[in-house]
């Protein structure tokens, strides 16, 4: 099959495509023909060294696919041969086929084109997990979303509104910001001229976030600490601006708020299992009503990666960038 391969780390022309080795499906594992591969912030990582895939799994990058079942492993009775299915993966989704444990399988929700249906796994598990499952938003509640044009913050902003949440976003752009008010946020600041936690408090009485989705890091650790709201939780799920700050656990304990740091990608199969089986129970029946849909900015050719790539490191997309096969 053909595969896209990092040869060396580097910039995105490090991305080759080259004829490698199909995945068998194993015990308890599901083959699949890829259709489409979302592409992450940690794909980017990974191409230029930083984020290295956990033992065991593909070293191709690719955390999420869309495609049709093409064989079973042993034991798996819960889908057939043909089936459109997206899927949760460790690694390997900038390929032809991809093997991928039948718990980390969702199918295709029906009001959403199986090509598109590849920018769903990873956003929707990130989210559920970190905003939901975690920080415990419930409705009423005030949510801030950094970066909400990025194919995690549609989606955030879009599962919150189905809650009965607010939702308050950044983004550095007037176009990016319509795009989130349009989705249903309700603040909407713009980085570049506007202070968050100004901006937060006037639009939310003062109230301030009882949850943030933070993907930031050091740079936003302080301000957002000074965003909460009491009994507050900030969540924090990258590092773009770095992973070295000074918190005050003064205003942490004035707040009784809490700081946590998660990931996905490395969690153990039963932790994904756990996520995507709540995804499909809570996160599915709202496409299914219409209530939420993806949001998908392009598509490129899979041997067109590096120029994925470089529109992933421009910031310039609203929602997910995919690659089809």
């Amino acid at each position: 099959m053909r595969a896209i391969t990092i040869p060396e780390p580097g910039e995105p022309d490090a991305l080759v495509l080259a004829d490698v080795p199909a995945p068998t499906a194993g015990r308890g594992e599901v083959l699949i023909d890829v259709v489409a591969a979302g592409v992450n912030r940690a794909d980017v990582m990974q191409r230029k060294g930083f984020y290295d895939p956990p033992p065991g799994a593909s070293p191709y990058p690719g955390l999420e696919v869309s495609g049709r079942v093409a064989d079973l492993g042993e034991g798996v009775d819960t889908l057939a041969v043909g089936d459109e299915v997206c899927a949760l993966l460790d690694g390997g989704g900038y390929a032809e086929q991809v093997s991928v444990p039948v718990a980390q399988v969702l199918p295709k929700p029906p009001t959403v084109e199986l090509v598109d249906a590849a920018g769903l796994p990873e956003v929707t598990c990130t989210v559920w997990s970190n905003v939901f499952m975690t920080a415990n938003l419930q409705p009423g509640q005030w949510l801030l979303v950094h970066g909400g044009s990025s194919g995690i913050g549609t989606m955030a902003i879009q599962l919150a509104k189905a809650v009965g949440a607010h939702v308050a976003v950044t983004a550095g752009t007037r176009e990016k910001l319509d795009a989130c008010r349009d989705l249903g946020a309700e603040v909407l600041v713009n980085y570049q001229e506007q202070d968050f936690v100004e901006q937060l408090r006037a639009g939310s009485a003062n109230h301030g976030a009882d949850v943030i989705l933070d993907n930031i890091g050091a740079k936003y650790l302080a301000r957002n600490v000074d965003a909460l709201a009491i009994n507050g939780r900030l969540v924090t799920i990258g590092l773009q601006g770095g992973r070295r700050a000074e918190l005050d656990l003064g205003t942490l304990l004035s707040k009784r708020a809490a700081v946590i740091a998660t990931t996905l990608r490395a969690r153990p199969a039963a932790e994904k299992a756990a996520i995507v089986a709540a995804v499909r129970e809570h996160v599915w029946p709202l496409f299914a009503a219409r209530e939420v849909r993806p949001v998908i900015h392009s598509r490129y050719p899979l041997e067109q990666a590096a120029d994925a790539h470089r529109e992933m490191e421009a910031s310039t997309h609203i929602g997910k960038i995919l690659l089809t096969t």
